[in-house]
């Protein structure tokens, strides 16, 4: 059994062409609405927050012989869950690391290395800051913001639990902006201008993430945007396309096999 970290596009993309080779595979996501993205992939699918117990759970009693880690590249914990089940259990880890986007070189572009940081900066640059990072980090941002007077426009997905989570942290409705992405250029410069945004902050989550449009159409505006590069990777052997990848778990399936 190959068992993927899954969440991400690529992830369902990996899951369906080793699926489609005949390979015993089960995907895992964090959510039951990444689970139904799944849905007809042809891999076995389990859904729900993983610690380290439960994974090396489901590696033993599923004998899983190989990881793959296609998750987001901001998923830290999962993905030193998996190097650290990897570590107990003896069977290969190996991860899809998913490249940044190139950022055009502008005085309105402003790379930071972290959520605390990225808050800071959005703070000093205007009063409506858009954010484009997901709930997780809301805290965060709330905190900076309401100390300086700042109004924010969160962008999350549309599942219930996300929303009554900006409801609780103090959102109003006219806040949230529930939409799944990514977006192209035209639609994000939308909502920047419907919201009379002042900055956009941003994971660079690479193209697959659609960074490069959000910056765009932010730079567009003459809109700062404040850029979170993406965290050191989990260590590893780890591969930049899902071609290589493929290529990759077939060596290491023969391997096993041989």
């Amino acid at each position: 059994m190959i068992l993927v970290l899954g969440g991400t596009t690529e992830g369902r993309q990996v899951a369906a062409e080793l699926a489609a080779r005949g390979l015993r595979v089960m995907v895992s996501t964090a959510t039951p609405y990444g689970g139904e993205l799944l849905s007809g992939c042809g891999a076995r699918i389990i859904t729900g927050p993983l610690n380290l117990e439960g994974l090396l759970e489901i590696i033993r009693g599923h004998k899983v012989r190989l990881l793959v880690d296609a998750t987001h590249p901001f998923a830290c914990r999962i993905s030193d869950l998996a190097c650290r089940a990897c570590a107990v259990t003896g069977i290969p880890y190996l991860r899809l690391q998913r490249a940044e986007s190139a950022l055009p070189s502008s005085h309105l572009v402003y790379r930071v290395r972290d959520y605390e940081e990225a808050s800071r900066k959005a703070t000093e640059l205007g009063r409506t800051i858009f954010l484009a990072t997901g709930s997780k980090s809301l805290p965060v941002f709330l905190d900076a913001a309401r100390q300086r007077g700042c109004r924010i426009i969160v962008r999350v997905l549309p599942e219930p639990e996300v929303l009554q989570r900006c409801r609780q942290l103090g959102l109003k409705p006219a806040d949230i902006v529930a939409m799944q992405g990514p977006f192209g250029r035209e639609l994000n410069r939308a909502l920047f201008r419907h919201y009379r945004v002042d900055v956009v902050v941003t994971k660079n989550s690479g193209d697959a993430g659609g960074t490069a449009s959000k910056v765009e159409a932010a730079l567009e505006l003459n809109i700062p945007v404040v850029v979170i590069d993406q965290p050191r990777p989990a260590p590893g052997e780890a591969v930049h396309s899902l071609a290589d990848l493929i290529d990759r778990i077939i060596q290491i399936e023969r391997s096993v096999e041989g």
